[in-house]
């Protein structure tokens, strides 16, 4: 397993590939949900073009050194959104799917906390790991070497303001 290292450049293009094989598909969905912290950009960028509702589910699993280290996935009580209901077709967005753990987990979340509201979930991201239990419905890159990925935005992890501050 090899490490790919991704530039802002980079990123920014595979957001702007995500959306175009979502809007070939001509699928219509009238809400976005990111799973925060890896698919708040995504999320984000995507909520502008398509010019839909955003909402966050907060999902963690990852710690540890340069938070890497795989622990137990917990989930936010609520979802944070600004329109008053879920919309009825959901885009669940990531990052990347890696076990497809956080994925399924996500999508049954959803159902459970508004499965009376939510008709139909299709899920995004960058990213698909071969080892995933499950496929993404939509997806810029397949990698069958389960690379660790190094996004640009993990610089921060490390960072201190009294670092910045020194500047």
């Amino acid at each position: 397993m090899s490490d790919l290292y991704i530039s802002w450049e980079e990123y920014r293009q595979k957001i702007e590939q995500l959306a175009v094989k979502i809007y070939q598909s001509d699928w219509a969905f009238n809400q976005i949900v990111c799973l925060a912290k890896g698919g708040l950009r995504v999320g984000d960028i995507l909520c502008r073009i398509y010019d839909q509702p955003l909402a966050i589910l907060y999902a963690s699993s990852y710690g540890g050194e340069d938070n890497q280290v795989r622990g137990n996935l917990t989930f936010s009580r609520n979802v944070a959104m600004t329109n008053a209901q879920m919309g009825s077709r959901v885009l669940l967005v990531d990052d990347l799917v890696d076990s497809g753990i956080t994925l399924q987990r996500s999508i049954d979340w959803l159902k459970q906390h508004y499965g009376t509201s939510v008709e139909e979930v299709r899920t995004a991201c960058l990213w698909y790991k071969a080892h995933s239990m499950i496929a993404p419905d939509y997806y810029v890159d397949y990698l069958a070497d389960n690379p660790w990925i190094h996004q640009p935005f993990e610089i921060y992890e490390k960072m201190k303001p009294e670092e910045l501050n020194q500047q």
